[in-house]
C-alpha cells in the first residue's frame, strides 16, 4: 500500500517537470523588472524566468480501500419482547388423507351363568316343606349350581331366566313353589287326575350377589308327589344369565 502512494507522489512529480527542449527559465525576484509584453518583439533579458506552476501532490482515496473484512462473531441475542395479540383465525386446510388403522381394542369382558340340570327319581313329600335335589347334570358352569343343596348361587348379579318341568303322579296333587332365597315367586301346581301330564313355569327374577334359587315340594297337608323314572327324564330345572347389572354385556 506504501508503494503504490510513493507511485502516485512520484508520478505527479513527473508531470510537473518542463520537458528537455524547453528554454530554461532562472528563478527571480518579486521585485525583478518583468519581461517584455507579449507580442512586443523584445526579447526578455537573460537570466529572467517564466513563472513556475504550483506543484499539489493528488492521492486517489479509491485505491486505499482495503478487501472486505471477515464477519465478525455473533452477538448474544437480545431479551423476547412482549408477546403479541393472537391474530385473526386462518382459513380452513385441505382435508387430510386417511390415517392408519390403531391397534385393536381389548374385547368385551362378556360374563356368563347358566345351568340345566334333571332328577330321575320320584318324590312324595314329607311332614315339612322339602328342597328339590337333582342327579343329572347337562350344563352347569363354574358349578353356579350347588348338586347337593339343589340351589343355584348367584355369582354375578344381574337378571335372570328361570324354568321348571314336572311331571305328575296319576290320582296324586302335585304342589311345587319356585322359591328366590326364602319367597315364593311363582308355582308349579296341578290337582289330581287319572292321568298324568306335564307342567311347566318359567319367570325372570334379578339377583343380587349370593342370592339362591331353588325349588320346594310343599310339605305333606294332601298327597303330594312329582314322578320320573330312571329311563327318561321328565323333571328338570334351567336357569341362565341375561344381562349382568355390572354394564359389560
Amino acid at each position: 500500500m506504501f508503494g503504490v502512494i510513493l507511485l502516485s507522489i512520484f508520478s505527479s512529480l513527473v508531470s510537473a517537470v518542463p520537458p528537455p527542449n524547453a528554454p530554461l527559465v532562472s528563478c527571480r525576484h518579486c521585485c525583478d523588472h518583468m519581461g517584455p509584453a507579449e507580442g512586443s518583439g523584445d526579447q526578455p533579458a537573460m537570466g529572467e524566468f517564466s513563472h513556475i506552476p504550483e506543484v499539489r501532490t493528488y492521492i486517489n482515496m479509491t485505491i486505499l480501500k482495503g478487501d472486505k473484512g471477515d464477519r465478525g462473531i455473533r452477538g448474544t441475542p437480545g431479551k423476547a419482547g412482549q408477546e403479541g395479540p393472537p391474530g385473526s383465525r386462518g382459513p380452513m386446510g385441505s382435508k387430510g388423507s386417511k390415517g392408519q388403522a390403531g391397534l385393536p381394542g381389548e374385547p368385551c369382558n362378556v360374563q356368563y351363568s347358566a345351568f340345566s340340570v334333571a332328577r330321575r327319581k320320584s318324590l312324595h313329600s314329607h311332614d315339612t316343606y322339602h328342597t328339590l335335589v337333582f342327579d343329572t347334570v347337562f350344563v352347569n358352569l363354574d358349578d353356579h349350581f350347588n348338586m347337593f343343596e339343589g340351589k343355584f348361587l348367584c355369582h354375578i348379579p344381574g337378571i335372570y331366566f328361570f324354568n321348571v318341568n314336572i311331571h305328575t303322579w296319576n290320582f296324586k296333587e302335585t304342589y311345587l313353589h319356585i322359591m328366590h332365597n326364602d319367597t315364593e315367586r311363582a308355582i308349579v301346581y296341578a290337582q289330581p287326575s287319572d292321568r298324568s301330564i306335564m307342567q311347566s313355569q318359567s319367570l325372570m327374577l334379578e339377583l343380587e350377589l349370593n342370592d339362591e334359587v331353588w325349588v320346594r315340594l310343599f310339605k305333606r297337608e294332601r298327597e303330594n308327589a312329582i314322578y320320573s323314572d330312571d329311563v327318561d327324564v321328565y323333571i328338570t330345572f334351567n336357569g341362565y344369565l341375561i344381562k349382568s347389572s355390572a354394564g359389560d354385556n
